[in-house]
């Protein structure tokens, strides 16, 4: 999506955009002295990959408000000190996109926030389990088009989940935190709906994507029954999975925009708003 808010089409929604990403924010006077940028990672003991979606450049030369809207791995093995450092954020709501039996075993350790379950529930490992039962070969090859397959689903069955949590980003600019559980795919693909809507470049949205690669701590339970080649396509992202979701967009809505206004409920009011609120 360009800065003017236009639709983002599936082929250039893709990797290699990154080599065309625009410079973040316009250049300042050369008699104003820079202003730090507050940090993007915030670095926790118990949530590996909690990021701030701010600072990217949007829609009409504006950029997206540091310190409002944050997207992360689960919540409910935060530290004391963890909860200190968020408290400072003045977060009012997080939205959780992990399943009943996702949540329950860890809840929310955040105090005083209003907790949202937006239930999508996992499918993968699912998946994985029924193509061993099958007496079928766990491979890397199979785990991708496991991951392909729930991005799709994303689109085709999820879109009312992922509709809520704009209604939550319509309501007011009160600083918000979603989540599922490693922070990667239900909360992947709504963090690229949402820097999309702001009018964030395609490749910045696919960058902001891949960070998680960077930061995501695989948990360490996690081995034992693949390959670390399977639990690697796992528990990473790769463009091919956002890019899975993008073409079903397009096949099924014909643009981002579409798509947008008819399954997330975001016409061209609520796209204005949802930029006044959240673009500076």
């Amino acid at each position: 999506m360009g800065a003017d808010g236009s639709g983002l089409s599936c082929d250039r929604f893709d990797p290699f955009g990154l080599s065309r990403m625009r410079e973040g924010a316009p250049a300042r006077s050369i008699n104003m002295a820079p202003m730090p940028s507050p940090t993007r990672l915030l670095p926790l003991n118990g949530a590996s990959n909690f990021r701030d979606l701010g600072g990217y450049a949007g829609a009409n030369g504006r950029s997206v408000r540091w310190r409002r809207l944050f997207r992360s791995d689960h919540l409910g093995e935060l530290t004391a000190q963890d909860v200190a450092q968020l408290s400072t954020l003045g977060l009012a709501r997080v939205c959780d996109f992990r399943g009943r039996e996702e949540r329950l075993p860890r809840a929310c350790a955040l105090p005083g926030v209003a907790v949202h379950a937006l239930s999508i529930e996992p499918t993968v490992v699912q998946g994985m389990q029924s193509l061993l039962a099958q007496g079928r070969a766990l491979t890397p090859q199979a785990t991708v088009a496991l991951m392909e397959q729930t991005y799709r689903d994303f689109v085709l069955h999820n879109s009312p989940r992922f509709a809520e949590l704009f209604a939550y980003l319509l309501d007011d600019d009160v600083p918000l935190v979603f989540h599922c559980t490693a922070g990667k795919d239900r909360t992947g693909f709504a963090a690229a709906l949402i820097l999309s809507a702001l009018g964030v470049p395609s490749p910045v949205v696919m960058q902001d994507y891949l960070l998680t690669n960077d930061f995501y701590r695989q948990p360490a339970a996690a081995g034992g029954f693949a390959s670390q080649e399977v639990l690697d396509v796992l528990w990473r992202v790769q463009p091919a999975f956002l890019q899975a979701a993008m073409q079903v967009v397009e096949s099924e809505y014909g643009s981002l925009d579409a798509y947008l206004e008819r399954a997330i409920g975001l016409g061209p009011l609520q796209r204005q708003r949802l930029q006044q609120l959240h673009l500076a």
